[in-house]
């Protein structure tokens, strides 16, 4: 008969979510804080497995720790050179504390994951993942595979973690990084550049996706019982507000954050972005686990713990089913105080306790700390247990034989207490080939098994292509199956594509209830791609109840059967929601005749989600622009009767169509007509945001009178305009001789920033005389506001000024803020000349100006000018060099000194014109997005971290703000930090207020830099006390 598989196996008692009393335990260097009633020991130290990074046990409970060496040397000397090690490790007491190494492969590439299956050790080593086996038993491996090959290698090496056995018995991986891979799926080509969990089966075939995602960083995998994937991630989104990193369920065919140009090529079915599960902010997470055995108590079982790498904890999380999806309640499980315990894996023993990997202070490659390298802080392998508890008989079950046991005798043991046992058993059960899977499939709903045993045998199941096995999965489709057996099922009919199970699973999105059934069943059917069961999926889509997440399960369906015609319909239907699903979906089914009237039908509708999907979708298709130009036409005739926040909606609605020339024309009539302030300014942020390369002719008379406008802010948008479209010289002339008229008749006095900025949009090479120069040059003092100073900076680097203003501009060099100084080297560029040259060197020697000044910045410059200035530059560099090698001691100075400081008195230094942090930088939701956010910096970095950052800031970079120098094919050179990266076109963000937009036709080359965008020297216009409160205010950011 049916049994009823609980919900409970995931669903706990909300006392679960409380925070739970501590205390603390001195151990091994550390203060550890963890819950009351359990202890920790050390399991292998720092002379066993002196840096572990990851492990795994094998079947005897030897453990196998993936151990660095220490180096942090680029990838591609690590790859041939494969510093690392793999050890074994044993405990010949038994008593949990290893005592016997065995170095099971000496050399290895940088590992990033380790699993045991079937006899042998497999490691994540990019590009590759290895298959080790040791055929005789000595402890060594003697046997090296290739078991993968990604072909992809970056910088940071996160082109791959893992891997990681699924209960389905399926091989996942991660990949991190933006390399484009290659791969058939499903007998189709796949080629992508996002982040994505691959799977294959054990022999390697069947590679697929699933899941796509933005991210950087893609880390650890684990599983629900029902076969629902849960992985963390770094960079889930932009950083802001304290987000960032986060723990999140895949949920198949889903895009996740974050949100740029890789992500772009995959099929959304709505216009934003998948959200996490859990937030976790600047953690970098790392290991996941989640606990199966009972020794910690049933609260426990089947909670997730997390390595937190920046935060030095692992955290505990009690996944609870919301909707079709799941949310977490959050606690702090070990925690340490000490500044270099770096958590990276967390893994289960078979007693129940639970080993947490401490990879020490060695590790640096792309990771924002400081550059004060640890190698010679070793980490530990730490045993966390539960008093009282994990007093477990044959916890491996090394006293069954399993070679002789009997099938149902093996079978039993799907019901084991012992998590270990129940996994052995299944591998056994199916090492007997056809006879095991009889055995399976003929015992589901028959047994005495309680339901997590029946889960356990159909998610074994899942791992076998076999009728049996199909038909034992199908038996947990019916009417009165849910929870993780309903979902175990559905999960082996989705990933075989059983076309026998599609009338089961039409039924399973007709109950009532069972979202997360549901949200399976829908992934299921798309899979399969039987066009029967299209009109379910859309009677399913109907349902007010439905979240998010099965949104997407039901319209992700819809694309993956594509069948066009009857997806149609479901534009008839009265509920928005339907048509708002069946819009997304018609969208991305290739050939499926979705045209302009089915769209623009729904642009104005009351439903929100059904109008932002039409924009979307109108968006997509810039060629539909002149179809909508009188629509704009009208609405724009309204626009001053708004709100400022409608009006901004209202333009970005025409900002994907102003390449089209019916909208482009409308959006400069409206601009030329409009008087309201509010609505010339909204109007004139949608232009600047066009992406055209050139100035149009139809945006002259409305950009003319904004220039002229009384408002200084209009002024400034129109110049935005400008600076992002730039004019030719003839318009240029017409627009800033005509605002200059306008301005005058008014009498009213224009703003010397205002001045320069618009001078600066105009034709890159116009002479600029000395005399005038001169003038500019002087606003370049440090002293003067930072809007002018900026401005007067942009002036100079594009005109082309006389070998006497550069003259002066060199002298001029000590006085200004650091800020300025990367804009203004780039102006001698542009010339050769030797006493321009010499002036220029010496000027850089000067001690007010060089400790700003970086060798690779300035180098390509002076490698230009005669042989007199190469020679002087020479004793720059070595100036240079020499300050750099004391680097490390003028930090360890300043910070033995550095006074008290005072957390109030840091935030008005951090906000003032001395700094200008804020304009590259968040605390909070205030600040520039052009360096990192800062809201939670204090809780993973040190104050002597932070002091690095200040004074050298180019001697780290946090991830996805690392710099790059693009050199165009008219020799312009540009530095700084790339918002887009796309295949036509690059933006990068080369100031705080500044973006270069360059087609990819015109970039000579484009390679990472090692200049930082934050100007160094920073620290010449504070004093000690201001750096020390600055120092302290961001150390109070957590």
């Amino acid at each position: 008969m049916y049994r009823l598989a609980l919900v409970s196996l995931l669903a706990l008692p909300p006392a679960a979510s409380a925070q739970p009393v501590t205390h603390q335990v001195k151990l091994n260097g550390h203060t550890f804080t963890l819950p009351q009633g359990f202890t920790i020991e050390v399991a292998a130290g720092a002379d066993l497995a002196p840096r572990p990074i990851v492990a795994a046990f094998d079947d005897q409970g030897r453990l196998y720790v993936c151990d660095s060496s220490g180096s942090n040397a680029r990838v591609t000397e690590q790859v041939k050179n494969k510093p690392h090690r793999i050890l074994r490790l044993e405990s010949t007491k038994g008593d949990g504390r290893f005592d016997k190494q065995t170095v099971f492969v000496k050399n290895v590439m940088f590992p990033e994951g380790a699993m045991w299956l079937n006899g042998s050790l497999y490691v994540g080593a990019p590009p590759h993942i290895w298959k080790f086996t040791d055929t005789d038993d000595d402890g060594v491996a003697d046997k090296e595979e290739v078991w993968f090959d990604g072909k992809t290698l970056t910088g940071c090496a996160n082109d791959l973690h893992g891997p990681y056995r699924g209960p389905d018995g399926w091989i996942y991986w991660c990949k991190g990084a933006f390399a484009k891979q290659e791969y058939t799926v499903n007998g189709k080509k796949f080629a992508t550049r996002a982040a994505h969990i691959f799977r294959a089966r054990p022999d390697g075939t069947g590679v697929e996706p699933v899941m796509t995602g933005g991210m950087d960083n893609p880390v650890d995998v684990v599983f629900t019982p029902g076969g629902d994937i849960i992985f963390d991630t770094t960079f889930f989104q932009h950083p802001g507000g304290g987000k960032r990193d986060g723990l999140v369920h895949a949920v198949y065919g889903a895009v996740y954050g974050k949100d740029h140009d890789p992500v772009y090529e995959h099929p959304w079915t709505s216009p934003t972005l998948m959200p996490p599960m859990t937030h976790m902010g600047p953690a970098a997470p790392a290991g996941l686990h989640r606990y199966e055995s009972d020794q910690f108590g049933k609260e426990y079982v089947n909670n997730i713990f997390c390595c937190q790498f920046n935060l030095r904890k692992v955290s505990r999380h009690v996944l609870v089913p919301k909707g079709s999806t799941y949310e977490t309640r959050d606690s702090d499980f070990v925690v340490s105080d000490n500044i270099d315990f770096h958590p990276t894996d967390v893994i289960e023993d078979a007693d129940g306790s639970l080993l947490i990997v401490d990879t020490g202070g060695w590790y640096k490659l792309c990771c924002p700390t400081s550059q004060l390298v640890k190698p010679d802080v070793t980490g530990a392998i730490y045993r966390v247990k539960k008093a009282g508890a994990h007093k477990v008989d044959d916890p491996r079950g090394l006293k069954v034989d399993w070679v002789k046991a009997d099938l149902a005798d093996l079978a039993d043991r799907l019901d084991d207490p012992r998590p270990v046992v129940r996994t052995r058993a299944t591998d056994a059960i199916l090492a007997r080939g056809e006879a095991g899977i009889k055995t399976l499939a003929g015992i589901i709903f028959v047994s005495h098994w309680s339901d997590s045993a029946y889960v356990r045998a159909v998610a074994a199941l899942t791992g076998v292509n076999h009728p049996l096995a199909r038909q034992a999965a199908r038996q947990c489709l019916g009417p009165l199956v849910q929870g993780d057996l309903a979902l175990a099922g559905i999960h082996a009919a989705g990933t075989w594509r059983d076309k026998e199970a599609v009338d089961d699973l039409v039924s399973v999105l007709r109950r009532e209830g069972l979202p997360r059934e549901k949200r399976a069943a829908a992934a299921a059917l798309g899979r399969i791609g039987d066009a029967k069961a299209v009109p379910a999926l859309l009677a399913a889509l109907a349902a007010d109840s439905n979240d998010r997440t099965l949104d997407h399960a039901l319209t992700y369906a819809l694309i993956e059967i594509g069948d066009a015609t009857q997806t149609a319909q479901g534009l008839k239907s009265p509920a928005p929601r339907v048509r708002r699903a069946c819009l997304a979906a018609l969208e991305n089914i290739p050939d499926s005749g979705l045209g302009t009237r089915a769209v623009f039908a729904e642009l104005d509708v009351n439903d929100p989600a059904l109008r932002e999907t039409a924009w979307w979708i109108a968006g997509r298709h810039p060629q539909w622009g002149d179809q909508l130009a009188g629509y704009f036409k009208e609405k724009f005739q309204h626009l001053e009767k708004l709100t400022p926040a409608e009006q901004d909606e209202l333009v970005s609605r025409a900002v994907p169509f102003l390449k089209a020339n019916a909208v482009r024309a409308t959006a400069g009539d409206a601009l030329a007509a409009e008087a309201s302030a509010s609505a010339q300014r909204a109007l004139l942020r949608g232009l600047a945001k066009s992406g055209l390369k050139a100035f149009p002719a139809e945006w002259k008379a409305g950009v003319r009178r904004a220039l002229g406008s009384r408002s200084d802010e209009v002024v400034r948008d129109a110049i935005l305009v400008l600076r992002a479209a730039p004019p030719n010289a003839a318009d240029f002339h017409d627009l800033s001789e005509g605002a200059a008229k306008d301005r005058a008749r008014q009498t009213l006095p224009t703003p010397k920033e205002l001045v320069y900025a618009l001078a600066a949009v105009g034709p890159v090479g116009t002479a600029l005389p000395p005399e005038p120069a001169a003038l500019v040059i002087a606003d370049l003092h440090r002293d003067q506001p930072g809007a002018v100073r900026s401005a007067a900076a942009d002036r100079l680097a594009r005109a082309a000024l006389a070998n006497e203003s550069l003259v002066a501009l060199t002298a001029a060099l000590k006085t200004l803020h650091p800020l300025e100084l990367p804009k203004l080297i780039g102006v001698f560029a542009k010339s050769t000349d030797e006493a321009v040259g010499l002036a220029l060197v010496a000027a850089l020697r000067d001690p007010a100006v060089r400790p700003a000044v970086r060798a690779e910045a300035v180098k390509p410059i002076l490698d230009k000018y005669p042989q007199a200035v190469k020679d002087g530059a020479e004793k720059l560099y070595a100036e240079l060099a020499a300050a750099r090698k004391g680097e490390t001691a003028r930090l360890e100075k300043l910070l033995a000194d550095m006074k008290p400081g005072d957390v109030r008195r840091g935030q008005l230094v951090f906000n003032s014109a001395k700094t200008n942090c804020i304009a590259c930088h968040k605390v909070g939701y205030v600040g520039g997005s052009a360096g990192p956010d800062l809201t939670r910096i204090g809780g993973i970095r040190t104050e002597r971290d932070l002091l690095e950052s200040v004074l050298f800031p180019s001697a780290s970079f946090v991830r996805s703000y690392e710099p790059y120098r693009v050199v165009t094919n008219n020799d312009r050179v540009l530095n700084g930090v790339l918002k887009k990266d796309a295949p036509d076109e690059i933006v990068i963000v080369v100031a705080a207020d500044k973006e270069e937009r360059v087609a990819r036709s015109d970039i000579e080359s484009i390679a990472p830099s090692t200049v930082s965008l934050m100007p160094a020297g920073m620290e010449q216009q504070l004093t000690a006390q201001d750096l020390a409160d600055l120092i302290a205010f961001l150390k109070a950011c957590k």
